[in-house]
């Protein structure tokens, strides 16, 4: 198998990569045992010191970096430096809190001393997507590494190179040799390595079908996981709501990364009596937007990462025409070279459509009238997914009973669903099980052993 880098924006192979033979995949597999040997037993200053480091070379490569995922997967420029910015965040996030989100918990029990220590797990493997090419492996690798952990990256196969300048990042920051590194691996050698004993855990961000994959090699030898898979987020706009607010944030989170976000609103979910002028301000923000070159500043849509996206994309739209779907905007690819897909409004969409119950993961919204909050909620719910959801009313129980009754693992009101190193980050349902970021998200790969000193 080889790795390619492929310009989306035209189309071209740039740069191919061998995978690994089993021998050298050994070799890496052996490192990162030693390597945790060591590491485990650094201090939480140690870690921070090079962590924050890591931090530094990300803010100061930023532009280089950026242009790596710009013309390996098509992120417009100004949001691939945005990407790399907020990895550096991360990193000075776990950096400054590691050490007192993983301090000794005490327990009162009368006569003894007693209290909870959180020990590392080991070696993780770190199955990572194309999207976020690189936050979300920092915001894997920030937490488990200042937890004392070991990496191991298996990255999408498309994005080669972005792969290889995390590793360079994590090396030059002064981690020690085996503490982070990128295997070019097939999906064949993943299962053999969930089943390696020197390995103590997984993670994986990608699609469901990915995801149980993984999950059952991993349960099968008793490995801790966790999952963040994907989404069709709803996003409810109710007649409380402002609704130029609301459009505005809706036409940016459907759109975001040129729609393929696993937290993207994907289904609008709009209440009979603001449903005709929100879709009138909504396609009047679509028509602003520069579909583009993801090398120029002022470009907000680029092209799909591949050809297979995009061509997956068209047809779930085809699919949906065709059962009786009908297109206010967009529909169709864009001719010429790159995989340029435009933004797209759906209306009346049926339930025997694919692009009713699947992930639409591109520039492609879903619209859909409701007759009250009952409906709304019924709607938001009628997914496999729960991620995230993004509700619009300024009526504090319509809020009260949208933050607890739609079944997702982020409900955020007035606002566009994000990633926050200080907010735990997951789903629910097919989106996924465990938390990343936050204190959850470096609790997740550790051992809360339990500690009692009898008198």
């Amino acid at each position: 198998m080889r790795f390619a880098t492929m310009n989306p924006a035209t189309g071209q192979t740039i740069r191919t990569f061998d995978a690994l033979d089993d021998a050298a995949l050994e070799k890496r597999l052996e490192r990162a045992h030693a390597a945790f040997a060591a590491w485990r037993r650094t201090s939480f200053a140690e870690r921070a010191e090079r962590m924050r480091k890591a931090a530094d070379l990300l803010y100061a490569e930023k532009e280089r970096l950026a242009r790596i995922a710009a013309e390996e997967m098509g992120k417009p420029i100004a949001a691939a430096r945005a990407e790399v910015e907020k990895c550096a965040w991360v990193c000075r996030h776990y950096a400054d809190h590691a050490a007192e989100m993983l301090a000794d918990e005490p327990v009162e029990i009368e006569g003894k001393r007693a209290w909870v220590r959180h020990l590392p797990l080991g070696p993780v493997l770190a199955v990572m997507p194309w999207n976020f090419p690189f936050w979300q492996v920092f915001r894997f690798a920030a937490p488990a590494l200042m937890a004392g952990n070991v990496g191991l990256l298996k990255h999408a196969p498309s994005v080669p190179q972005c792969a290889l300048a995390v590793e360079e990042i994590f090396a030059r920051a002064g981690f020690p040799e085996g503490v982070f590194q990128n295997l070019f691996i097939d999906h064949d050698q993943v299962a053999r390595i969930l089943g390696d004993a020197r390995i103590a855990a997984a993670t994986l961000t990608g699609s469901d079908l990915a995801g149980a994959a993984v999950a059952s090699v991993a349960g099968r030898h008793l490995k801790k996981t966790v999952l963040e898979l994907g989404g069709s987020d709803p996003f409810v706009v109710m007649p409380s709501a402002d609704l130029e607010a609301a459009a505005r944030t809706g036409v940016t989170a459907r759109n975001v990364n040129s729609g393929q976000s696993c937290i993207a609103a994907k289904r609008f979910i709009l209440h009979e009596d603001v449903y005709e002028r929100f879709t009138e301000l909504f396609l009047d923000g679509l028509s602003r937007l520069k579909v583009g070159d993801p090398l120029e500043e002022d470009t907000q849509i680029g092209p799909l990462a591949t050809a297979g996206i995009r061509d997956g994309v068209a047809a779930q739209v085809d699919d949906a025409v065709a059962k009786g779907a009908r297109v206010l905007v967009g529909g169709k690819p864009i001719e010429g070279p790159g995989f340029y897909y435009p933004p797209t409004v759906l209306v009346d969409v049926p339930q025997s459509a694919r692009a009713f119950s699947e992930e639409v993961f591109g520039p492609v919204a879903l619209f859909f009238r409701v007759r009250d909050i009952d409906e709304a909620i019924a709607l938001a719910n009628a997914t496999p997914f729960g991620l995230g959801s993004s509700v619009w009313t300024n009526d504090p129980a319509e809020q009260a009973r949208f933050v607890d009754e739609i079944e997702a693992g982020l409900t955020f009101v007035n606002a566009m669903v994000s990633s926050d190193p200080r907010l735990p980050f997951g789903g629910v349902k097919h989106s996924g099980y465990g938390r990343e970021l936050a204190r959850d998200g470096i609790l997740e790969f550790v051992n809360r052993k339990a500690v009692l000193v009898g008198a």
